[in-house]
């Protein structure tokens, strides 16, 4: 975003807080964050609000904004399919448009009354510009005459804590058993990883790493679906602050928590949270996805299925004709003139 000229008033290393308990300590931040955004909503030089995911925080600038005649465009809806029912109404209410990023997700809107449309996801977006395994390797001193597992521990600094000894304790284990295995660690963006191993190679470019790796281990998140777009057999672990864990079992409402598992409507990919993440019980489940067998086919047969019904790309573009559309109607964007130019508002 600020690539393209947008003016940040805090990045996502400020923003990238998940849980209950881990928010407190930044509830000062997201307190001056939100006066800053309401005073610019209140400004009245703002034409159209489109809030990003985040609902904690956006579906209070989005009320805000509508509240004060502001048109919103909401894209990626809150997963309340999950838990938080309520904020369904809540956002169908408050929002001109709803853009929502997973099949399943714009019938439950519709049903409370929202202008709701399945945009697409924006991983479909991604350009297709992952290098061949060959080149892959050579940049990443990998063999690719070798097996690849993947390991993606998270990207935020509370899931590195929880996941990355963990995750490298399941990767020896394999290579034990399997010496020719090689070990890539994903690294995200801005993120520095502290790995003493020198036989484990990090690895910035995930969606390479998951497109040539044999089998992969996965924290919860977006990661799971870009995975199951990859077609890579993988299995999914997630470890966070006890008293998170134990208000989530008693609030979420849905049986899996890996998007490939909501998707598919089944378990398709094995789900390890919190004290069942051991070791040894990752190193069960990842062992089959390493060979050629009947759970490996079956799960890659699965995989294939989540992708289909994903649909194709397109999600950024079906977005921006939903806020035109709005503004459209709103009496703040015209569409005029033979040559199809467009005349659009000062704001």
């Amino acid at each position: 975003m600020r690539r393209e000229g947008m003016e940040l008033l805090a990045g996502l290393d400020e923003l990238a807080v998940m849980g209950f308990v881990e928010v407190l300590s930044r509830l000062p931040f997201f307190w001056r964050l939100e006066r800053k955004v309401n005073a610019i909503l209140d400004s009245g030089r703002v034409d159209l609000v489109l809030p990003i995911d985040y609902p904690g925080f956006n579906l209070r600038v989005a009320g805000r904004a509508h509240d004060r005649g502001v048109p919103v465009v909401f894209y990626i809806a809150p997963q309340v399919w999950a838990w938080k029912a309520h904020r369904a109404e809540r956002l169908a209410r408050v929002a001109d448009r709803i853009a929502v990023i997973l099949p399943f997700e714009e019938e439950i809107f519709l049903r409370e009354g929202g202008r709701a449309e399945y945009v697409g996801h924006p991983l479909l977006d991604r350009r297709e510009d992952v290098p061949d395994r060959e080149t892959f390797c050579r940049q990443e001193g990998l063999d690719p005459a070798r097996p690849i597992l993947a390991i993606f521990p998270g990207s935020r600094a509370q899931e590195l804590r929880r996941h990355l000894t963990l995750f490298l304790d399941v990767a020896a284990r394999l290579r034990k058993r399997t010496p020719e295995l090689q070990v890539a660690l994903a690294q995200a963006p801005g993120v520095s990883l502290a790995n003493d191993d020198p036989s484990v190679r990090v690895v910035e470019d995930g969606r390479a790493l998951l497109r040539h790796a044999r089998a992969a281990l996965v924290k919860s998140g977006t990661t799971t679906l870009e995975a199951a777009l990859e077609g890579v057999p993988f299995v999914v672990a997630y470890r966070t602050h006890p008293l998170t864990f134990w208000l989530a079992r008693r609030l979420v409402q849905v049986e899996h928590v890996a998007l490939a598992n909501l998707v598919a409507g089944e378990e398709v990919v094995s789900e390890f949270l919190q004290d069942a993440a051991t070791p040894a019980a990752l190193v069960r489940a990842m062992e089959p996805l390493l060979e050629d067998g009947v759970e490996r086919s079956r799960m890659q047969e699965a995989l294939a299925r989540v992708r289909e019904q994903m649909g194709g790309p397109g999600a950024a573009e079906r977005v921006a004709e939903l806020v035109e559309d709005v503004l459209a109607e709103r009496g703040r964007w015209s569409r005029s003139g033979a040559d199809g130019s467009d005349r659009k508002g000062e704001g």
